[in-house]
């Protein structure tokens, strides 16, 4: 039977099955407990360094693994290790705004590291299953980015912006550009600047290359509108 931290799996990942559900189930837990609690959470000190470095425990040690675990299996490639995907350049952004409460960071992380690990969590890239420590790395690195800006929302009482759409609009093509410089120099597929994945995908929803990642663009600015939308109702009741 492989290991825990074994190279390879004995079987594939399967999206929807048990042991993804309840990721799913522990990420919606997690917020409804972040939200519900907010103020209290507030109103205690000891309790919000708790809950601020429990995510970024969240968001560091299991990377750290990671890279041992592709040192120790031989697994590094530049093609395919860098932390140049949106979720990891996320996850990075996510750590040093939770150190430094930086409210320029937050406005990127609101929507590109919310919107970019949602998508994560219901369709998965991942070919470990459960109980391999991919699985586990993949779901609570992604559950992290996202409660990282919901803690810096519901308990830091920051709040996103009109401005901060294009900021992380203007954010991601710039991302677009040297990521896909870096594609093209090392031969990689960061983000899928180059082509589609292998195998089927969502991408396969949104035309051939290079119009599908129009659409992506299209998508974004579509999503982040309506994860803001809440802010814009609370802004009218508190006016009216």
């Amino acid at each position: 039977m492989p290991s825990f931290f074994s190279r390879y799996a004995a079987d594939h990942f399967i999206p929807y099955s048990a042991s993804h559900v309840v990721m799913l189930v522990l990420l919606v837990m997690l917020a409804l407990l972040l939200y519900c609690f907010r103020a209290g959470i507030r109103d205690h000190t000891l309790v919000k360094t708790i809950i601020r470095y429990s995510i970024l425990l969240g968001l560091l040690a299991p990377q750290i693994v990671l890279y041992y675990w592709y040192a120790v299996q031989g697994l590094w490639d530049v093609k395919y290790t860098l932390p140049l995907e949106l979720c990891s350049i996320s996850q990075l952004l996510a750590v040093i705004m939770l150190f430094t409460r930086s409210k320029l960071l937050y406005q990127i992380v609101f929507f590109a590291g919310i919107g970019g690990a949602m998508q994560a969590m219901f369709t998965p890239d991942l070919d470990y299953p459960f109980p391999h420590f991919r699985f586990f790395h993949f779901f609570i690195v992604h559950i992290a980015i996202i409660l990282a800006p919901l803690y810096m929302t519901w308990i830091e009482s920051f709040r996103p912006t009109w401005k901060s759409i294009w900021m992380t609009m203007l954010f991601l093509n710039i991302l677009l550009v040297v990521v896909g410089g870096t594609d093209y120099w090392l031969g990689a597929n960061y983000m899928f600047l180059r082509h589609k994945p292998e195998g089927a995908s969502l991408l396969d929803l949104l035309g051939p290359y290079p119009y599908y990642l129009i659409v992506e663009e299209i998508i974004a600015l579509v999503t982040f509108t309506i994860m803001y939308l809440p802010f814009i109702r609370r802004k009218e009741e508190r006016n009216a």
